[in-house]
């Protein structure tokens, strides 16, 4: 799915039944007064009120270190709240589906400098902003102790970003080839395992605001004036049966949007060569992985035209077992019966998706009955819950 500071997907019904997970559509900046709620005695304990006109903070400055921000939904539609970089397209860190009436935990470590706050009601559109500042609070963000545990789990993560966009990078060339010489059948086949590599670090490409969604955006989630590019794009030119009445791409059409996918995925593999992470953005983004899933994946959504949702599901469950076993070293010292919990969590849902595998592939998603995606959903369900803990356990 495409969510960034500009642009996101929407999502069905389903969603909230099966997910409990929904969302809705966006007002205009407001002032952000003081909200009530927050911890007084602990000035990185941030309340936020988001409702459907305002992003109300219970304050707008913290030292560095450990920031909590509890957002409260008080509105009539599904939110989401952003920390992003000054530039107000980079994504710090998020926390997404936020019912009416429920509130969300966002934990991550926070250096000195200056920010923007972000809620979205409706879950489109720019948001509701407001710059944000995180004072030197002079105190190491990790403890000595931790620091080589740290060091590993972010390194490996760093690598296995690096690795998937090599990967990602080299079967699109494939693709693109195979696509631009009309050679349908070939590209079909190299869609769905193409694109895996795109799902597993799904958060990082979605932290670049300009790019995510020239990559992956769907035709259900354009807005007004806004070119449809990207992998979404080609797959409904390469599945045109349920579009009524669908033009198909000519030659040099099919170049454009090739040549297209082909150079902003070269521009994400440039950007990734050298990228750090800290553990809270691995924690959090294993977190946003579960959402990916629940929001369009486990839905139906996401490959409208080609019913391969399987594929996206599991690089989505791949990209966030991922990033618990770099952090698990660190999260097994600091809680063992969390770790355990997500462990166990982890494999009952993998057991349901490979009772889903047709060869070395997916079934496509037509072809699930309703027991299947309620037990996929709860399992989902049930992982993102210890899973949405890490990050503090962690930090």
């Amino acid at each position: 799915m495409t969510r960034t500071a500009t642009t996101v997907r929407t999502r069905s019904a389903l969603a909230l039944g099966l997910a409990a997970l929904a969302l809705p559509a966006l007002a205009g900046c407001t002032d952000n007064a003081p909200a009530a709620g927050a911890d007084d005695g602990d000035p990185r304990a941030i309340a936020v009120d988001a409702s459907d006109s305002s992003c109300t903070l219970s304050s707008t400055q913290a030292p560095s270190g450990t920031l909590h921000f509890t957002v409260k939904n008080t509105g009539t539609k599904v939110t989401e709240f952003y920390l992003l970089a000054s530039d107000g397209l980079r994504i710090i860190a998020e926390v997404e589906n936020i019912g009416p009436g429920l509130a969300r935990d966002l934990v991550l470590s926070a250096q000195p400098g200056r920010y923007i706050t972000a809620c979205k009601p409706g879950m489109v559109g720019n948001g509701i902003r407001a710059d944000f500042a995180v004072a030197d609070s002079g105190e190491p963000a990790v403890s000595a102790d931790d620091q080589q545990l740290v060091d590993q789990a972010t390194q490996g993560y760093a690598a296995y970003v690096k690795d998937q966009t090599e990967q990602l990078l080299s079967a699109t060339e494939d693709f693109v080839t195979a696509y631009e010489k009309g050679d349908d059948a070939r590209a079909r086949g190299l869609y769905p395992t193409a694109r895996t590599h795109y799902e597993r670090i799904e958060p990082v490409a979605e932290s670049f605001g300009d790019l995510d969604p020239k990559l992956d955006l769907r035709q259900a989630d354009l807005e007004s004036g806004q070119k449809w590019t990207g992998w979404h794009r080609i797959e409904k030119d390469l599945w045109p049966q349920r579009a009524t009445g669908y033009r198909a791409l000519s030659t040099s059409e099919r170049k454009t949007y090739g040549d297209d996918l082909l150079a902003n995925t070269k521009l994400l593999y440039q950007r990734t060569r050298t990228m750090t992470f800290t553990v809270d953005q691995i924690a959090n983004g294993a977190t946003g992985l579960l959402d990916e899933v629940a929001k369009s994946k486990v839905t139906g959504e996401e490959e409208y035209w080609s019913h391969t949702d399987l594929y996206d599901f599991q690089a989505n469950i791949d990209g966030a077992r991922v990033a618990w076993q770099d952090l698990q070293p660190v999260l097994r010292k600091k809680d063992p019966t969390l770790d355990q919990q997500i462990a166990a969590r982890f494999s009952a849902l993998q057991k349901l998706l490979d009772a889903q595998r047709d060869g070395k592939g997916f079934k496509l998603y037509t072809q699930l009955g309703q027991d299947d995606v309620k037990q996929l959903s709860n399992a989902v369900n049930a992982l993102a819950e210890p899973l949405s803990k890490m990050a503090a356990a962690v930090l």
